[in-house]
């Protein structure tokens, strides 16, 4: 056992074994490290050495899809242990301990050191025998994996780079009015890269031409006119192509490669592709774009629209579908609610300003509100709609993704993981729902004077005995030692009075409060309240309490109101240009995390699974209405009124 590893003398043996830093062990150090490529879904690999009797197993996560990659070692390093130990190297180690047990002379700590290393041993091979010591690894790269690798020991002939940008699904809405107007935005403001193409991608037979047509009516420049609109817009419009093909078809996507490269030419190319399609055709799409359109230099990144799934099966599944061809990396789910003015003030609101982070809790605050509301129906638009209802639609995703924002602890900083991690932490901590803690509602018609206004079964795009709510209330509950008890109730629905997104925060009542005579039996009216007004009127007010001038004492209830467009001059950006510039410069941090999306849909599966198996009839509503009644005693069950039924929220 001269050359065992438990061996104190002769030039120093090492070995090289390839480890995570997560599961790096007691006695390895770095060394200077030969060029490893990895995987930025994946722990990054790292060459370690370890030294005589020290040794760690690097053991394969059972959550894990693929083994660990790495593109080289050291040639003169082989892996330690890279096959099951051979049943003579086991019985040498046996013989060296026989050898220690019959007196030979050898010290205490030698022989300690081979007993440690013949049990080592023992644990490898038992280790092997069920598959757990992670090995080289052997599984083929991805062609984004091998695009990567390759891209990365391939310099561009040329030093600078482009932005090629894909708008899958160019014929649809989303795309004419939301998505083509937020990337001209961007261009007006100089926020996109010098070198850039747009390019629609869709079934639909078209000309680069038409698309020009189809999308200039929705373009429109900012208020501040610093050079001529028609000249940015006209240059903007001749960045714009089309390509026809079908969604899941390599060769289509392989000739929109070829068109993306001779637009790029020999610059550094990287890739930005928008799925603005339903999600049962992302994984074809994905996989199109793996195979046959990434980058082979840049980078390549996918934008997925919601829904993400009907539940928490139909999530998992696009997510493992996805994740087949994309690295979590690539993936930016978005919501564009996160991308608002207001939510996106939320955290500066509550952690640049020291009034309020003391009163973040169950201590001061009473309760929370996250209020929705339209003043119109499907109205011809209900086939998409009846297939996810009020709950999928804007409760699941917008309401839930704004209360995770709210209800965060500080982050340790404004990294976007440090962000989702608190924000997963609030949703892992909440109760699921259940249908005693919720109630729904489906809107009914109307007559204004002469006029009669349809109900949502009567929407030739709606079946006739449909139930799916376009209302919905619910409480929730967040079980940490922040929130503990503090009821967060949740409001949505089509067909209602106004329009209006908001965040109502109600605080606690005074206690021993010595002016509550002044407002009679109801102390609702005496409580403090911060509304964070995020559509439209952008505004944050704090409802307070002061004395009407006089010479009696009359108290009187008023607003501290900021109004943003009193206050700034600046036009407040469309959601989409945010968070289409946060995925061209690979800022994460309002795009939705696999495990986030996970726990947000444990929260409303349980109920969607509920009211599917009864078949629960919503409550009808009258159009126009401020919503069911049984909304009401919701609110009334936990000893609260909600925010938007002041006069104050008429105005």
């Amino acid at each position: 056992m001269e050359s065992s590893l438990c061996s104190s003398s002769g030039s120093q043996n090492w070995s090289s074994i390839a480890v995570s830093r997560r599961s790096s062990g007691y006695g390895l150090s770095e060394s200077p490290m030969p060029k490893v490529v990895g995987f930025p879904h994946q722990n990054r690999v790292v060459s370690l050495h370890v030294q005589r009797s020290r040794t760690a197993v690097a053991t394969k996560s059972l959550g894990r899809r693929k083994l660990q990659r790495t593109v080289a070692f050291a040639p003169s390093s082989p892996l330690l242990f890279p096959s099951p130990p051979s049943a003579s190297f086991k019985t040498a180690a046996s013989q060296t301990l026989a050898q220690n047990d019959d007196g030979d002379g050898v010290s205490p700590f030698h022989c300690f050191a081979c007993g440690l290393q013949a049990w080592i041993i023992r644990l490898i091979s038992n280790l092997h025998s069920v598959g757990m010591v992670e090995q080289q690894r052997i599984d083929p790269l991805t062609p984004i994996e091998q695009a990567s690798i390759e891209g990365s020991l391939r310099p561009p002939s040329s030093g600078e780079s482009t932005v090629s940008i894909t708008v899958v699904g160019a014929s649809g809405d989303l795309a004419k009015k939301k998505i083509f107007p937020a990337l001209f935005a961007l261009f007006y403001e100089g926020c996109l890269p010098k070198h850039f193409t747009i390019f629609g991608y869709a079934r639909s037979k078209m000309t680069d031409e038409e698309l020009r047509n189809m999308i200039c009516g929705n373009l429109s420049c900012r208020i501040s006119q610093r050079e001529s609109c028609d000249d940015k817009m006209k240059y903007f419009l001749s960045k714009c192509f089309y390509h026809s093909g079908q969604y899941n078809s390599d060769a289509d996507f392989k000739q929109l490669d070829n068109k993306l490269k001779m637009h790029e030419k020999d610059r550094l190319a990287n890739r930005l592709f928008y799925l603005s399609i339903p999600p049962n055709i992302f994984i074809d799409v994905a996989r199109c774009v793996s195979h046959s359109s990434a980058s082979t230099q840049g980078w390549t990144r996918v934008i997925v629209e919601k829904p993400f799934g009907r539940d928490s099966e139909s999530s998992a599944e696009l997510t493992r579908g996805l994740t087949q061809f994309l690295t979590e990396e690539q993936i930016y789910r978005i919501d564009h609610y996160l991308g608002k003015e207001l939510v996106e003030n939320l955290s500066v609101l509550r952690f640049s300003n020291l009034v309020f982070e003391p009163l973040w809790s169950r201590q001061y605050i009473r309760n929370v509100q996250f209020l929705f509301s339209e003043d119109f129906g499907t109205e011809g638009r209900g086939g998409y709609f009846d297939n996810y209802g009020i709950i999928r639609d804007i409760m699941q995703n917008h309401l839930l993704q704004m209360l995770a924002l709210f209800a965060m602890e500080p982050p340790v900083t404004l990294d976007a993981e440090d962000v989702r991690n608190e924000k997963v932490k609030v949703l892992r901590s909440m109760r699921k729902l259940h249908l005693e803690d919720t109630v729904l509602g489906q809107y009914k018609c109307q007559m204004r004077g002469n006029v009669r206004i349809p109900g949502y079964t009567e929407d030739k795009t709606v079946p006739s005995n449909s139930i799916t709510p376009t209302f919905a209330a619910a409480a929730l509950f967040i079980d940490n030692a922040r929130w503990d008890g503090v009821p967060f109730l949740m409001k949505a629905g089509k067909a209602l009075h106004n329009r209006r997104t908001e965040i109502r925060v109600q605080f606690r009542h005074v206690p021993g409060n010595l002016y509550k005579w002044s407002f009679g039996a109801d102390l609702d009216q005496a409580t403090n309240e911060l509304v964070i007004r995020v559509q439209p009127d952008e505004s944050i007010y704090l409802k307070i309490n002061n004395k009407i001038p006089g010479l009696g004492m009359r108290l009187d209830r008023s607003n501290l109101n900021l109004q943003f467009a009193n206050r700034y001059s600046e036009e407040i950006p469309d959601a989409y240009e945010r968070l289409l510039l946060d995925a061209i410069e690979g800022e994460r941090r309002l795009f939705i995390r696999s495990d986030e999306l996970d726990a947000a849909w444990a929260i409303f599966t349980p109920l969607l699974k509920e009211l599917e198996t009864r078949k629960v009839a919503p409550e009808l509503y009258p159009y126009g209405s401020r919503g069911p009644i049984g909304a009401y005693y919701l609110a009334a069950k936990y000893n609260m009124r909600w925010g938007d039924m002041n006069l104050e929220a008429r105005s």
